[in-house]
């Protein structure tokens, strides 16, 4: 029994330090687990390699354990939105890495032939139709309303800015809804506009980033950042998010803290943050 105890406690140090060079990349679940794999697998595999640690992508499941694992500080690499970003940078001392090219900035809108939207202000107490919170884009509107008692209800929607649209435009099931100004410029026809009126749009935020925790050093970090902003095997790695994300992008931009400070605000004392 000894020669036993003795043999698993050796094993146990000999494996523990392996099993905590471990970090777990992960991102929002806006896709399947086998989609995110091909997404982040790759560049989970160059992470692993570069940092002779082992790199894990891991699915959230769904956005409650993704908020739950954030808090608890169980994600060591994370590609998400600037809100999230922030938040990481001030509570869990992450750091950002690189970032996608371009801005996000939110427009909203509100039909046409609806003559008493003419302001946000006119949409308190009224339906806005947008990804439901914590969803940038949302949360970007709301943050006009700084007053908890004189706000909009919103209409969470599902299945991306097309079903927004949809909701908002054809089926009226709201007074206003919110589109990214990129989908609005590039994917909503030229006779919906007709049909529609902006009547709101949120100041640019950075766009989403790749933020590591301090399990990475400085100096990886350096290392990293060259890695995937400048160096090939990077861009290979980082091409299936570039594609979904940022079809037009050719790779990711070197990003600092500094530029996302404050976006945590849009999550914290808030009635749709956490």
């Amino acid at each position: 029994m000894r020669t036993k105890m003795a043999v698993l406690l050796i094993l146990g140090l000999l494996n523990g330090p392996a099993l905590a060079q471990e970090l777990i990349l992960s991102a929002p679940p806006r896709e399947s687990a086998d989609a995110g794999k091909k997404l982040y697998g790759p560049l989970a595999s160059l992470l692993s390699r570069t940092l002779g640690k082992t790199v894990r992508y891991q699915h959230p499941g769904n956005w409650f354990k993704y908020q739950k694992d954030m808090r608890e500080g169980k994600l060591d690499i994370v590609f998400d939105g600037p809100h999230f970003a922030a938040w990481r940078m001030v509570h869990l001392d992450h750091h950002a890495l690189v970032k996608l090219p371009g801005k996000l900035q939110f427009h909203l809108l509100t039909r046409k032939d609806n003559e008493a939207i003419k302001s946000p202000d006119d949409l308190v107490g009224r339906i806005i139709c947008g990804i439901s919170p914590p969803n940038l884009s949302t949360l970007s509107i709301m943050a006009y309303y700084n007053n908890p008692v004189r706000q909009p209800v919103i209409k969470g929607i599902r299945g991306g800015m097309g079903k927004v649209l949809k909701a908002g435009l054809t089926n009226e099931q709201c007074d206003a809804f919110v589109l990214r100004t990129t989908f609005y410029k590039k994917k909503v026809k030229p006779e919906q506009k007709l049909l529609m009126r902006i009547v709101y749009t949120s100041p640019a935020m950075p766009n989403q980033v790749i933020t590591v925790g301090k399990q990475i050093s400085a100096e990886e970090r350096e290392k990293l950042r060259d890695l995937l902003s400048v160096r090939s095997e990077g861009k290979a790695a980082t091409a299936p998010i570039i594609k979904r994300f940022a079809p037009r992008a050719k790779h990711f931009l070197p990003a600092t803290d500094k530029e996302y400070e404050g976006y945590n605000r849009l999550l914290e004392g808030v009635i749709f943050g956490w």
